[in-house]
């Protein structure tokens, strides 16, 4: 009964007359409604989709240029099933603009997929998603969380810590760099009882610095093992300095993924402190508990929900805002992506117009793919009509 309601809402909403969005940003005063520009090649009319384009929006970043739901790659062939879980994640916390969408998406979860499509044909309006001189081409990349072996006590090789915001943080800013943590025994005084657990593999100390958050099985004291969650708390607030341009820098690689700079470490380990001293950064953490739903998502983002793996992605919120959905289309050696995606997270190298952070997950091949990921994107914003 429920679904069959649903799909006459959805049907009335395609042939009805919508209303705007009344929460919507107000349009460029400098460029008049699009009427009906010519399709891409190749492009078949999506059924719905054939009344005017409103008019171009602005954003501090960014541009917005109304175009036809046939402009977005593999739009008819998308699992859209995969992407309605971010989407009412994004609802915990919707921005103002989706909250009267958010029941309707939330009744979609039971949806078909050709229902899905035609909701959103019917209630959003893509928008090209340019630079202001007008370049829709930009830059995707991607993160997960790393999976790391520790223990709750130094020993038996667990050298490295993970440490909780030290005693009085905030206090001096900025705070010690990471060469000082470890060597200034002031320090190390301060962070004195602070650590959460203990990693074998400064390497993968780094790695887990720079993702952000991350999964430990924790040997603990009784001999059981625990899956845990160590997510970002704050930092030392030293500029971040990428360890691949480092090596670039020097000479020393013409590979800067992660598999690159492992491969010139196994050579080099004597310099294994100066290439992660590079990174004056830190990363603070706190421990949170993995059981049940949780250990299907990954960390919290910037918009303050988890992240999806695969459906989530991290933006310039000054070019997208938190919670919009986003057509996402790259294509390059590592993947071939053309999907539905969430905007839900934010970081201090993800600037520019087009330009996106792809959540890929947690472990090994996850950490393959982020690894490797940077290649060509475009993005189409899905906005309230």
């Amino acid at each position: 009964m429920k679904l069959t309601l649903l799909r006459l809402v959805t049907t009335a909403l395609i042939v009805g007359t919508l209303a705007a969005c009344s929460s919507t940003p107000p349009p460029s005063p400098s460029r008049p409604a699009v009427l009906s520009p010519a399709l891409p090649p190749g492009a078949v009319s999506i059924p719905g989709d054939n009344g005017p384009l409103p008019p171009a929006m602005a954003q501090p970043k960014s541009r917005w240029i109304p175009v036809r739901w046939a402009e977005l790659p593999g739009f008819a062939n998308d699992a859209l099933h995969e992407a309605w879980n971010a989407w009412i994640k994004s609802c915990e916390r919707p921005a103002p603009q989706f909250v009267q969408l958010c029941g309707e998406v939330r009744q979609l979860s039971i949806a078909t997929p050709e229902e899905q499509r035609a909701w959103m044909v019917a209630r959003l309006q893509p928008y090209r998603v340019e630079s202001a001189e007008g370049n829709p081409e930009g830059l995707l990349t991607a993160y997960y969380e790393p999976l790391i072996d520790a223990a709750r006590h130094p020993g038996n090789g667990y050298t490295v810590p993970v440490y909780r915001l030290p005693a009085g943080h905030g206090a001096r800013k900025p705070w010690y760099t990471r060469q000082q943590i470890d060597t200034l025994p002031e320090a190390q005084a301060a962070l004195q009882g602070r650590a959460i657990a203990w990693l074998r593999d400064p390497v993968e100390s780094m790695v887990l610095h720079i993702q952000g958050s991350g999964r430990l099985r924790v040997a603990e004291p009784d001999g059981s093992v625990t899956l845990v969650r160590v997510a970002y708390a704050g930092t030392n607030d030293q500029p971040y300095q990428s360890v691949g341009r480092w090596l670039l820098d020097q000479g020393a690689t013409r590979d800067a993924t992660w598999p690159g700079i492992r491969a010139w470490l196994a050579q080099n380990p004597q310099r294994t402190n100066e290439l992660l001293w590079a990174n004056p950064r830190y990363v603070f953490f706190r421990e949170e508990t993995l059981d049940g739903m949780e250990a299907g998502f990954g960390p919290k983002g910037a918009q303050g929900v988890a992240l999806t793996p695969g459906r989530s992605i991290a933006v310039d919120r000054q070019s997208i805002p938190y919670g919009t959905p986003v057509w996402l289309a790259s294509s390059g050696p590592q993947v071939q992506l053309s999907r539905l995606v969430l905007a839900q997270d934010t970081g201090s190298a993800i600037l520019g117009a087009v330009r996106a952070d792809y959540f890929t997950g947690w472990g090994q091949e996850a950490g393959d793919i982020a690894g490797r990921l940077k290649q060509g994107l475009r993005l189409w914003v899905l906005w309230p009509r």
